[in-house]
């Protein structure tokens, strides 16, 4: 991984194509900064265009994120907290071309969950803590999280978790849709589900990412046209090509991203 990059509240490691980002704020809990903020927005850029990275997991040692640093926010204007808002970053990771995972340990909760709903999948440990609980300090989520959730779960299941400002946990986030999966061991499991997928074809997995990203914005006869447009694109990809020759020859296909 080419990471010319320092930084002061991530750690950036890499493992078999796999970009582990380590939300590294611990005595506040991974409470989300702009500071932070900008790292992740930095780090994503270059990620990006990084040809030795098909796949990023987003983590925290013991936790998520709790949320956003209150400490920053209580004197803001409405203007402030408007350039405060975290929503550009978390858009650039949403669409990111490649797949994000986020394993989550811990507290994920406001602004923390929000980036874990940006994340294409959730891994979670049985006793994680997730919500949006900032309706007890007189605001609601405001970085994707009234767009993301009931997109995810449901418009009735989304104002409940809001306008109470509740935590869930483990079975009851499973159940919800809010997580994909539980693991005693998030973070070695989302590397693991990574590993698997940084062998797919990137280029397909990047239109396949963007197809599904859009289905929530157009109606399905646009979306199938984008679909359709999509797929028919891969079949100009040495990828394709290898891809289709692996199976007829009974081989493990080696995915090189052209």
């Amino acid at each position: 991984m080419k990471t010319n990059m320092s930084y002061e509240n991530i750690i950036i490691r890499n493992e078999n194509s796999v970009a582990i980002i380590n939300l590294d704020r611990p005595k506040s809990l991974n409470a989300l900064n702009s500071e932070l903020i900008d790292e992740l927005d930095r780090a994503f850029d270059e990620l990006a265009v990084d040809p030795e990275v098909r796949v990023v997991v987003i983590t925290g040692e013991k936790n998520f994120a709790a949320g956003a640093d209150i400490t920053n926010m209580v004197e803001l204007s409405p203007d402030e907290a408007r350039s405060f808002a975290f929503t550009p970053t978390f858009n650039k990771i949403a669409n990111f071309p490649k797949p994000v995972i986020a394993a989550i340990e811990g507290f994920a909760l406001g602004g923390g969950m929000e980036l874990a709903l940006c994340c294409d999948i959730r891994i979670a440990a049985p006793g994680a803590k997730m919500g949006f609980p900032e309706i007890n300090l007189g605001i609601f989520p405001g970085a994707g999280g009234t767009q993301r959730l009931p997109r995810l779960i449901g418009a009735s299941k989304a104002k409940k978790l809001i306008f109470t400002g509740s935590m869930v946990e483990g079975e009851a986030a499973l159940e919800l849709g809010l997580v994909d999966s539980l693991a005693d061991n998030p973070l070695e499991e989302a590397v693991k589900l990574a590993g698997k997928l940084a062998g797919k074809a990137p280029i397909a997995l990047k239109l396949a990412k963007e197809c599904i990203n859009s289905a929530g914005d157009v109606d399905l006869q646009t979306g199938t046209k984008i679909e359709a447009i999509s797929w028919s694109g891969l079949f100009a990809t040495v990828d394709q090509r290898e891809g289709m020759r692996a199976f007829i020859e009974k081989r493990k296909a080696v995915f090189v991203g052209k």
